[in-house]
């Protein structure tokens, strides 16, 4: 059996902004499980599976378009990757760099970054620079920086490398079950990946569903991947809605933190809390009475549980007389 080499050399190279004498920076991305969830098929009357980005090589689901980005910033002769981040653009983009031999920059703010990711970025060589204030405020910089010769920008927003490959999650869903689910969940924070999945369906040609999109209620979230106050692909993200007949709609902090231990209780799968929201979602709009039984569903699970330590400190211990006690009750 052919062992998977990535996106671009194993997967779907033909479909992606590259051509044949563009070179390959990758990390063998993509591939990614689909993971049935039998407690979740059980609560909601239907077929859920598990998309899971955080078995991506830096972690999360910004590695597909990453590949994309940085091979062709290779080709134009970059000499240095520059992002604003969240932390997980950060992580993936200096991973890249660092393949590719490239210096890389992240732009952070200043508070409110999850520590794993910011070590992550950090080891593989970026320098983290901390800017005052939100998302938005690091976006505005990094775009001015990017004016510089030889910087490549890969944030997402109006990057169609970014987009492209990350497209192809949509491409890998349909290949497993033959056609498209009937709905697609996932969290919204810049809007990108809500974007990028809908385009990956309609460009597969084997069936749409509807696109549910799921944003933290509160701008000051602990599900701080999708701490972004204005999203930078929040049109095109409307736009894949409607196109869609989807939704967007908002989630309690409550409600994604429930998601987030529920998936690790029942499914197996650690993620970060941001990856819960459409769990969040679907559950919320089941409750409502909006799922209809027997739709098969697919929620994208963005990134893993070790992106965010700090969100998984709140359990407890027991002494070992009172284990020994409880195994005979």
């Amino acid at each position: 059996m052919t062992s998977w080499r990535g996106l671009l050399d194993s997967g779907y190279r033909s479909r992606l902004p590259v051509s044949s004498s563009t070179p390959t920076v990758s990390l063998h991305e993509g591939n990614t499980p689909l993971l049935p969830s039998p407690h979740l098929s059980a609560r909601t009357g239907c077929s859920v599976y598990l998309k899971i980005e955080g078995a991506n090589p830096t972690g999360s689901f910004k590695d597909r378009g990453m590949t994309v980005a940085v091979s062709r910033a290779v080709e134009t002769g970059a000499t240095t990757v520059l992002c604003a981040s969240t932390g997980n653009t950060s992580a993936s983009a200096a991973a890249y760099a660092a393949r590719a031999g490239l210096r890389s920059a992240a732009l952070v703010p200043a508070a409110g970054v999850a520590r794993g990711k910011l070590a992550q970025a950090a080891r593989y060589g970026a320098r983290i620079v901390a800017v005052p204030g939100s998302f938005d405020d690091c976006l505005r910089a990094a775009r001015q920086l990017a004016t510089t010769p030889g910087v490549a920008l890969v944030n997402s927003a109006g990057n169609e490398l970014r987009l492209a490959g990350q497209r192809t999650v949509a491409y890998e869903i349909v290949d497993a079950l033959g056609a498209a689910p009937d709905v697609h969940c996932l969290p919204v924070g810049n809007g990108g990946n809500i974007t990028a999945t809908w385009e990956g369906y309609v460009a597969y040609g084997r069936g749409r569903p509807r696109i549910w999109g799921f944003r933290a209620a509160d701008t000051r979230t602990e599900a701080t991947a999708i701490r972004i106050g204005s999203p930078a692909s929040w049109e095109s993200a409307v736009a894949a809605r409607d196109a869609s007949g989807g939704r967007i709609e908002s989630v309690a902090d409550a409600e994604i933190f429930a998601a987030y231990r529920d998936l690790g209780r029942h499914d197996g799968v650690f993620v970060e809390p941001a990856s819960a929201a459409g769990v969040a979602g679907l559950l919320a709009r089941h409750a409502a009475g909006d799922v209809e039984p027997g739709q098969r569903i697919v929620v994208t699970l963005t990134g893993n549980g070790l992106k965010d330590p700090d969100a998984a400190a709140d359990y407890s211990t027991v002494g070992l007389d009172e284990f020994a006690s409880s195994l005979t009750a």
